[in-house]
């Protein structure tokens, strides 16, 4: 299997989850072994992030990293589509602070990279594999970590709520698998959750266009939910984006309960940690399967890719 980037530059425009103000992204090609790179122009100067585990330095919300100079939020909804598409390398430019939330889920992503087109280049592709079966646990939730040829998740949810309640998923993680069943499912929230961070000047940005919000009884977006279990997909996106800050993609299948951000990372951060115990490099077979050419440009106009 050969590493892959995209062919061409693209950017996008969006509203920021936190601050409430207009971002921009630009994803560029990247030569092999780049893995993914920020670069993030804040107006003052340029500094560069090349994710690792111990680089997410907040998980409110979203996902940030930062390098002791400059962060970025919001992260993990573009990762996921770059790892769920199989993406090696890439160049993202950050225009602002944090990644737009577009409709609070991959897809406007999985779009733009479909028209940056993803394609092979001449190394082979390097992952990190569980060797051993791992049990990180707290308060109750767990990710379980065990030796797979591939990328495998088994998530449950459980919330004490008549729209949600207990929900379950187990898929093996492909580029047509992410676009098909996870890439769509939007971030959620509730109501009193989202009035109290208004409240608090948090959240800006957040609103019933990128995200399902719930009061208690049900559902307040008009359009109702993209998927029956919309709730385990969108946690299985984001926890395909928050393992996505590792240098490389990693091979293992995962069980996961109740898990978010914090956990995803306090996971990630012990798995590299130990490396030496639970992970081994691996250089795979030349062999890729293109993702296939779906059309989303109708579903969502705003990630119109504009010459660099």
């Amino acid at each position: 299997m050969l590493q892959t980037t995209i062919q061409k530059t693209v950017r996008c425009k969006g509203i920021g989850l936190h601050s409430g103000k207009q971002v921009e992204i630009v994803l560029r090609p990247a030569v092999e072994d780049t893995g993914i790179l920020f670069s993030l122009h804040t107006g003052v100067g340029s500094s560069f992030i090349t994710p690792n585990p111990d680089l997410v330095v907040a998980t409110g919300l979203a996902t940030t990293l930062g390098n002791g100079k400059d962060s970025v939020s919001t992260v993990e909804h573009l990762l996921a589509a770059v790892r769920g598409m199989g993406i090696d390398n890439i160049h993202i430019e950050v225009r602002g602070n944090e990644l737009p939330i577009m409709d609070g889920s991959a897809g406007p992503f999985v779009y733009l990279l479909r028209q940056a087109e993803v394609m092979e280049l001449s190394k082979a592709r390097r992952v990190m594999a569980v060797t051993k079966a791992i049990n990180f646990e707290q308060d109750g939730k767990y990710v379980r970590a065990y030796p797979h040829d591939g990328f495998a998740i088994d998530y449950t949810i459980d919330f004490d709520h008549p729209q949600i309640g207990r929900q379950t998923l187990s898929l093996e993680i492909t580029p047509d698998v992410f676009v098909d069943e996870l890439a769509k499912a939007r971030t959620f929230g509730f109501l009193k959750e989202v009035e109290y961070l208004h409240a608090n000047g948090l959240a800006l940005g957040g609103s019933l266009d990128n995200a399902v919000v719930l009061d208690d009884y049900g559902i307040l977006n008009e359009d109702g939910l993209r998927f029956v279990d919309e709730f385990v997909r969108h946690k299985i996106l984001d926890f395909i984006g928050d393992m996505a800050v590792m240098e490389v993609p990693l091979q293992g299948r995962f069980e996961i309960f109740a898990s978010g951000h914090a956990l995803n990372n306090s996971f990630l951060k012990y798995l590299y940690a130990n490396a030496e115990d639970y992970l081994e490099e691996r250089v795979l077979e030349p062999l890729y399967d293109k993702v296939a050419q779906k059309d989303l440009s109708p579903v969502y106009p705003e990630a119109v890719p504009v010459p660099a």
